[in-house]
């Protein structure tokens, strides 16, 4: 049987997804050059008829400090680790410049991705929210979440869809967000290597394996038909594969990565199955001549499989429906 869909989601999330592991001088020119490379993948996903669903962390929206501070949360996370919390050395030290302002905000940004009325905007919580860490409760996410669907609806946008941090859940937590409205999240894929685990004791091995199943096919291609739970009312929209940036020091095997990522589409396309690709809009921020060349081979292999076995783009929430 021929036919399938390819979902695509991009955790967009500029300094706020790594704050407490890259430092601002470290990472600044993949921050930055988000600037460039959010209109290039609208660009690209016209050209190829692709819908695809950014997951936005709420931060983004506003246009400076003044701005998040008024759309703050009732209650904050106290993380054990302080270093997982935005708002401490963060948002509390922020100065009101325009660099500053590049590194922390994108309302710009998001309006163009919503004048693409094919893509969905979706959530990636509030603050860039870890469910899993030790120290912050429930309730402080329930409150975060709300903030985020809050700061979007003042954008006319009305959030069915939610990314994890880190890919980090649980079922109170897939709860809250039914509460809430919302009707999907991303999964991980159905193996140890990749389940969200704050136990650090397998981190390296499961880092290494991940690596080369990157480029080999250890743990198969994580495509679905539906992903049936007992959970089945929010449904799980599994990702498939991260889609690594390119790397200089292992451009000699960049085909044998490509051929990965294709094989899977292809292994969908002709089984009626979903392959849902995703990454961050910073991991294109540099290399970005040799990232968009890999992405466009993905996107041509996509256009032949959309002719050839009717396979199709949709978004997360698109995706969701189908599964009703």
């Amino acid at each position: 049987m021929g036919g399938g869909k390819m979902v695509i989601s991009l955790d967009f999330e500029l300094y706020w997804g790594v704050t407490d592991s890259k430092s601002i001088d470290a990472y600044q020119s993949n921050i930055l050059g988000v600037q460039s490379v959010i209109p290039k993948l609208l660009y690209l996903f016209d050209q190829y008829q692709i819908k695809a669903t950014f997951a936005i962390v709420g931060f983004l929206f506003c246009h400076n400090k003044k701005e998040l501070l008024e759309h703050l949360p009732k209650t904050l996370p106290k993380y054990k680790n302080k270093k997982l919390s935005p708002y401490i050395n963060h948002v509390d030290k922020m100065k009101d410049d325009d660099l500053t302002r590049a590194y922390y905000f994108a309302p710009e940004l998001i309006q163009r991705i919503k004048n693409h009325s094919q893509h969905e905007i979706a959530t990636h919580t509030f603050s860039h929210y870890y469910c899993l860490e030790a120290g912050q409760q429930a309730t402080d996410f329930f409150y975060d979440l709300e903030a985020a669907l809050k700061i979007a609806s003042e954008y006319q946008v009305n959030i069915t869809s939610i990314v994890f941090p880190r890919n980090q859940y649980n079922r109170t937590y897939l709860n809250l967000c039914e509460e809430l409205g919302i009707q999907c999240y991303r999964g991980n894929p159905k193996h140890w290597i990749y389940q969200a685990d704050i136990n650090k004791t397998f981190l390296w091995i499961k880092k290494g394996i991940r690596l080369l199943d990157h480029y080999l096919n250890i743990t198969g291609h994580h495509c679905y038909e539906r992903i049936r739970s007992k959970h089945d009312s929010i449904k799980n929209i599994q990702a498939s594969r991260f889609l690594r940036p390119y790397t200089p020091s292992l451009s000699w095997i960049e085909s044998i990565r490509l051929k990965r990522i294709l094989s899977s589409m292809t292994h969908a396309a002709k089984n009626n199955l979903t392959f849902h690709l995703w990454w961050h809009p910073h991991n294109f921020g540099i290399h970005q001549e040799a990232n968009f060349k890999f992405l466009e081979s993905i996107l041509k292999h996509y256009q032949y499989l959309n002719v050839t076995y009717q396979f199709s783009s949709c978004t997360m929430a698109e995706c969701a429906r189908s599964q009703q």
